[in-house]
């Protein structure tokens, strides 16, 4: 399945979802889809590639290594993920959409990104 295909099918199936975007190691775009300006999720994406990649080198302490983590602002949700060691997955959610609800489809589509990528 391509990827924009899986990035597409994620935020159709998550009510308040907006965006997703496949990132590389680096923050740069690899595919994307949004119901918005594609520029800004580019944005966001590589900002929150950034935060996982810091998370994933403290998770050397951590016994159990981090999937995946939700960050809320004032206006929205971002829900990023590893997808492997070389890419990350951000997905955008309306401020009122439920985050929880958010996390099974985007679990599901981390593993299909890994069967594509790996």
């Amino acid at each position: 399945m391509p990827f924009k295909a899986i990035l597409t099918d994620l935020v159709r199936s998550v009510p308040g979802a907006s965006g997703a975007i496949l990132a590389d190691w680096e923050g740069e775009a690899v595919e994307q889809f949004a119901l918005y300006d594609d520029f800004e999720l580019k944005i966001v994406g590589a900002h929150k590639g950034i935060i996982l990649n810091q998370v994933k080198e403290l998770q050397g302490r951590l016994d159990d290594p981090v999937r995946d983590a939700v960050i809320t602002t004032a206006h929205q949700h971002v829900v990023i993920g590893a997808v492997g060691n070389d890419y990350s997955l951000v997905m955008t959610l309306a401020r009122e959409a439920i985050s929880a609800r958010a996390l099974p489809p985007f679990r599901k589509a981390i593993e299909l990104l890994m069967k594509e990528i790996y």
